[in-house]
């Protein structure tokens, strides 16, 4: 399957830089997943669309202010560093410019930390060693900046507008965007209807970042992301499939979360592991029913999984639809239900 088959005109103008000043009233595009037929609606409008007595599954992770920036010690050169996750205590970082430095390489942030590059990879992918004074995490709470994606040019005033409003769990390196169309009182309202909602966490990392540069699907590699499902929220979809109630997955990383879960051990269990599961067409779906999603970038997983769920051709006429009506793309647009 090639690569090229996802790929799409999108106008710059069409690029949302910010978020609007209410998260529930962008516009949505409701797709139906077998014939591909269309509606538009708003996002507040869900609460009438969703099914009674189904479960909506949200995941509740939280963004660090993983982007940070420092001076190369030896030279004074200005170094970015952008923080994807801890691992066996290094982080894995993306640095700009890359060409700057080599391993043994050290960073200074301010008088209280210092970073070490430990190892260089391929498309400025690096392992990264800290030194610090005090609590890392406040350190980075100070210092850091929300790592918003490259397409977005303006400065962010409200950082909380890049975090869901149901956000509990530190580790991310993006925002699971789909989720910030929702409020507190859209979340009460689907609640008081019957909906059930249920949390999982994905900390969202490289696999967000790296663009797909092969030249065919089944080439990618996807890199592995930390997931967990508690055993109450188990039970709760384990008990919903049983009785053939909906699954409503937000954002294709709840997605990623719920099928390899089902994938693995033909079931919903409590668990904390990694994954790598990579969604494209041909992917038969055993967790999730019905999708909300916002619009992805051209030739990106995401949109790969998407038209897994439905047809790329459904998926790439409802882009163009979404497109003649000015709809608006990426993390702070609008969204998709799929059902």
């Amino acid at each position: 399957m090639r690569v090229e088959d996802f790929d799409y005109h999108l106008p710059e103008e069409l690029i949302a830089q910010t978020p609007l000043l209410e998260r529930s009233s962008s516009r949505l595009l409701v797709m139906n997943r077998t014939d591909g037929a269309l509606s538009h609606h708003h996002f507040s409008d869900i609460i009438d669309l969703i099914p009674k007595n189904s479960i909506m599954v949200l995941n509740n992770t939280k963004v660090l202010p993983s982007r940070i920036y420092g001076k190369k010690t030896e030279t004074n050169a200005n170094i970015e560093l952008l923080l994807l996750k801890e691992k066996d205590g290094y982080w894995e970082a993306l640095v700009k410019p890359a060409r700057r430095v080599k391993p043994g390489t050290t960073i200074n942030f301010n008088d209280h930390l210092l970073a070490t590059i430990v190892a260089k990879y391929d498309d400025g992918f690096c392992h990264v060693k800290f030194t610090y004074e005090g609590i890392f995490l406040e350190q980075l709470e100070k210092l850091g900046e929300m790592p918003l994606p490259p397409y977005i040019h303006q400065k962010l005033k409200d950082q909380n507008r890049y975090q869901t409003v149901y956000a509990t769990t530190l580790g991310s390196a993006a925002a699971p965007t789909a989720g910030l169309h929702f409020t507190q009182e859209l979340l009460a309202k689907l609640q008081e209807k019957g909906v059930t909602i249920c949390y999982v966490t994905l900390h969202i990392g490289l696999g967000t970042f790296r663009a797909v540069t092969s030249e065919t699907v089944e080439n990618h590699q996807m890199h592995s992301e930390h997931y967990f499902m508690s055993q109450e929220v188990a039970d709760i979809l384990n008990e919903a499939k049983a009785k053939g109630k909906t699954i409503i997955s937000v954002g294709t990383t709840s997605t990623r979360t719920l099928e390899s879960i089902y994938q693995r051990y033909h079931q919903f269990v409590e668990v904390s592991e990694d994954t790598d599961i990579f969604i494209y067409p041909g992917y038969q779906f055993q967790a999730v029913d019905q999708l909300i999603t916002n619009f992805h970038l051209p030739k990106s997983t995401l949109i790969m999984l998407v038209s897994a769920f439905s047809k790329l051709e459904y998926v790439k006429h409802a882009y163009q639809v979404a497109i003649d009506h000015k709809y608006r793309f990426f993390s702070f647009g609008d969204a998709m239900y799929i059902k």
